[in-house]
């Protein structure tokens, strides 16, 4: 039975950043349930069991966001227990590490397929469950800004282009695997960088979504950014980070409560709370 309740949805979140974004939804006295989703559906309910222990009521979904058929069950369970979603935070990505032996061709796969494509198919499975005043936050990186600036002016170009499409994006994401496959991505005017260039995708990708939203559900209220939780101490990024991952958790948790009736931002990247020049 469909229930009218308030429900965020947070991704890849049995760990790091993820897991205390969920922890700050809760902090913050998110009026409605908090759904912790994973992969690993034996860590995802461990996560929940600790936050439970800490007093927060927090809910458990499988997700793993590069399979389209797990994205859909989700997209269903939500349709059918609440008839909709008010906050969803796009944070499961992955990066490989600075010793990594795999090549860089497979690299950029691997990393397109979860940071691109994953985020990509779970926006496809969800948004359209979106609810007036919903926010949605992709987690990105400054490294896209990074990656950015040294692309070619043609990329670059490309890239800050407003009326480039969905579709285009994809095309252009793929065209950067396929150079780095064949290792010609630097001369073809690509960053050397497969994280970089799938966070390029990341942000690029939430501005194209916030002018589609815009056009079509435009006295919705519907907010929606790309962030940057900084460089933040997690498996992933390694125990030299300066962050914790409660401090990384900060600017997802404030795109995703930005209060009703708000305008902006929106279609941004934000960083420390801060929207920064793309």
């Amino acid at each position: 039975m469909k229930c009218k309740k308030k429900v965020a949805v947070v991704t890849g979140a049995n760990k790091g950043t993820g897991f205390a974004i969920v922890r700050e939804l809760c902090k913050a006295k998110f009026t409605g349930d908090v759904i912790l989703t994973a992969r690993n559906e034996k860590l995802g309910n461990e996560a929940v069991k600790m936050l439970k222990s800490e007093g927060f009521e927090v809910a458990f979904h499988h997700l793993d966001i590069c399979d389209q058929g797990s994205a859909k069950q989700l997209s269903n369970f939500l349709q059918k227990t609440y008839g909709g979603l008010d906050v969803l935070i796009n944070n499961a990505g992955m990066s490989f590490k600075n010793d990594a032996t795999e090549t860089f061709g497979e690299q950029a796969e691997v990393t397109m397929r979860t940071n691109f494509w994953g985020t990509l198919w779970v926006c496809h499975a969800l948004l359209p469950l979106l609810r007036p005043n919903a926010r949605v936050v992709n987690v990105s990186s400054f490294v896209s800004k990074k990656a950015l600036d040294t692309c070619s002016p043609q990329l670059q170009a490309k890239f800050r282009d407003t009326e480039l499409s969905e579709e285009e994006l994809c095309l252009l994401m793929g065209q950067f695997v396929i150079a780095a496959q064949q290792g010609n991505h630097q001369a073809q005017g690509w960053p050397n960088t497969a994280y970089g260039t799938t966070k390029i995708g990341v942000t690029v990708l939430s501005k194209i979504q916030a002018h589609f939203l815009t056009k079509t559900r435009a006295a919705d209220g519907i907010l929606l950014n790309a962030c940057c939780p900084g460089w933040v101490r997690t498996d992933m990024a390694g125990s030299k980070a300066p962050k914790s991952p409660e401090e990384g958790a900060q600017t997802p948790t404030y795109l995703a409560l930005l209060p009703e009736g708000a305008k902006e931002p929106h279609g941004q990247l934000v960083w420390d709370k801060t929207v920064q020049e793309w």
